[in-house]
């Protein structure tokens, strides 16, 4: 998957050499380390095989398999279309789901800090924007006043030290 960012030790990285291969509707579903749909996924259940649900899917289908899953990804079918943001915080909040948790689909700079906030760790920017420039794009937000999957007490409750 091209134009993919990761972090890694909580830092952004430009992944040039990524495995994984996103199967959408119609495509061919064979070869090693597929990000297969749901219905495709739950189908075949092939061990490690990665799984994307696209925004009306409903992520405790997975709860059995948590443990076994070694990336999920979440379909942003277009920028307006927020429902991965909710099923982001879903699975890392309430599931528990500690894996990869890669965006993919209508993804653009403007939206990486949010999703980071949200639960994300994996951003595939859209083929033909840049990922470099995309980068800046996770430095955007520095102070969070709200919860978020990745701090969940709001700024009141943290005191001054942070």
């Amino acid at each position: 998957m091209n134009n993919l960012i990761r972090l890694v030790d909580g830092q952004p990285r430009l992944i040039d050499d990524d495995p994984w291969n996103l199967v959408r509707d119609g495509d061919e579903a064979s070869g090693d380390r597929l990000i297969l749909p749901l219905p495709l996924w739950l189908e075949r259940r092939e061990v490690g095989q990665g799984v994307w649900l696209a925004p009306g899917d409903e992520p405790e289908a997975l709860q059995p398999w948590l443990a076994e899953l070694p990336l999920i990804a979440l379909d942003f079918p277009s920028f307006r279309d927020g429902r991965a943001y909710s099923l982001a915080y879903l699975l890392r909040t309430r599931l528990g789901w500690r894996g990869e948790l890669r965006a993919v689909g209508d993804v653009l700079r403007d939206q990486l800090s949010h999703m980071r906030q949200c639960g994300f760790d994996a951003f595939a920017v859209r083929a033909d924007k840049s990922a470099e420039d995309a980068l800046k794009g996770l430095a955007g937000i520095s102070v969070l006043y709200g919860r978020s999957a990745l701090e969940p007490r709001p700024l009141f409750r943290r005191g001054r030290g942070g």
